[in-house]
């Protein structure tokens, strides 16, 4: 997995969202428990790192407002990442940065041409498919764009696509890599809810698959509509060689999925799997990635690991303060109070988490929100397998929107384009998006129906 440190917003951009939400804890809160949301608005405000803003929020509370011993903090600090499936996150990471220096990537998408590049917009739609599958091997998703990105988009603008089409179809796609199994932010809504992994990793296929499929339709569409170029049909035999070529890093599909499914693995096992299949495929069987570069690669891995655990640390305080002073059960009782139901409750997350997303990356809203949003969502019925696919789709789109979109600060790392013509040419995959989002939130069976057919749900 390639990191990508997202720009940060200019402070004058980020006043009225920030005095918008101080304004709504006040309200909310009231009094001594509303300072925590305006302290951590503030210290945000500033630029300072989401994980370091929430880490002094805590401490600056707890210590000033409350008589918690400094010893149940310490305590807290450490137990709160005791959690099993916590490891499962350097073990994506580790795979994932293996494939993306192993020559996964140029693999599956010469067979994903082979397959779909004759028809219109060959090369776009191949792009989508290599997406949908590297996401299904690497778990996040700006490591799929810098993957596939970095190997299609040269060869579109040789072929005669206009570089913005390009640029719009492997920014939206790379976002499947969070949304696919297996899946990073999937792991970190597990940690902050105590959902099932197994569970959420079922859940989000079918929804992957049809954002897949729609993006895809977006692009042919556009292709077909302006008459870009499309591939000779490829022979059966040349695709069958092209999928000789790439069945090693397919298989890792299996072996994850596989395993958890068979009860072989536990989700966390399956990443450590997946983490020494992917360094015996990069070194020994296609033989991309010399022996003295494992060394750089792990390095990289345990730099973005150390990062995100970071960030799950100073989370986890945070959660620990929501429960010490009662937070999530108040602001159940007072949505339950309105009347709140669920589709009206469910609009208000997703135009939440959407407004966050402008300001935050995913990891951060997922560890911040969900422990915050999921009391209520159990207490109106909504089921947490769905309410976690809902999350993550609502991620995707943030990463594919300016201010803090990580997928257009790759993308424009990429491309060379700055950030409003990016937004400009992802725009018609944007609104795909949209109303795929709206899709998965009314329509929880594309969400639950893989688990609980699989008996891994209730």
């Amino acid at each position: 997995m390639t990191a990508v440190a997202s720009a940060p917003k200019p402070l004058a951009a980020r006043w009225p969202l920030g005095i918008g939400a101080a304004l709504v804890a006040l309200a909310l809160l009231g009094g001594q428990k509303a300072l925590i949301f305006c302290l951590l608005i503030a210290l945000m405000l500033t630029g300072m790192p989401i994980s370091i803003a929430l880490g002094l929020t805590v401490l600056a509370f707890l210590f000033t407002m409350t008589q918690v011993p400094i010893e149940a903090v310490a305590l807290k600090l450490f137990t709160g990442i005791e959690k099993f499936e916590i490891m499962a996150i350097p073990f994506f990471i580790l795979a994932g940065n293996f494939l993306t220096h192993g020559g996964v990537a140029r693999r599956m998408i010469d067979f994903a041409t082979a397959m779909v590049g004759h028809w219109h917009g060959g090369l776009g739609l191949a792009g989508v498919v290599a997406c949908a599958l590297f996401a299904a091997v690497s778990g996040s998703s700006p490591a799929t764009v810098v993957a596939i990105g970095t190997i299609i988009l040269p060869a579109m603008v040789r072929q005669g696509f206009p570089r913005r089409f390009g640029a719009g179809v492997i920014t939206t796609s790379g976002a499947l890599g969070i949304l696919i199994p297996p899946s990073i932010v999937m792991v970190m809504y597990s940690v902050a809810t105590n959902t099932s992994v197994g569970a959420l990793f079922m859940a989000g296929v079918i929804p992957g698959l049809l954002l897949a499929a729609l993006l895809g339709l977006v692009a042919w569409w556009r292709a077909r509509r302006h008459g870009y170029p499309r591939l000779p049909r490829a022979s059966w035999r040349t695709r069958w060689h092209a999928l000789r070529r790439a069945i090693w890093g397919l298989l890792l599909i299996a072996v994850v999925m596989g395993g958890i499914y068979s009860g072989m693995f536990t989700p966390t096992e399956a990443a450590a799997m997946s983490a020494v299949y992917a360094f015996v495929v990069a070194v020994f069987i296609y033989r991309d990635l010399p022996l003295k570069a494992v060394g750089k690669v792990l390095l990289g891995s345990a730099a973005m690991s150390a990062m995100l655990l970071y960030i799950i640390t100073n989370a986890v305080l945070f959660s620990f303060l929501m429960a010490h002073e009662n937070i999530p059960q108040m602001l159940s009782d007072w949505l339950l109070g309105m009347g709140l139901g669920p589709i009206a409750f469910l609009l208000a997350v997703n135009l939440l988490l959407l407004l966050a997303g402008n300001v935050m990356e995913p990891s951060s809203i997922v560890l911040i929100f969900a422990p915050i949003l999921f009391p209520v969502a159990v207490a109106l019925g909504i089921d947490p397998v769905h309410f976690g696919i809902l999350i993550v789709v609502n991620m995707e789109v943030g990463m594919c929107h300016p201010p803090v979109g990580l997928n257009l600060y790759v993308a424009s790392g990429i491309t060379r384009m700055g950030i409003t013509e990016l937004t400009v040419a992802v725009w018609p995959w944007l609104l795909a998006m949209l109303g795929f989002l709206l899709l998965v939130t009314y329509v929880p069976a594309l969400s639950t129906w893989l688990p609980r057919t699989l008996g891994m749900m209730g």
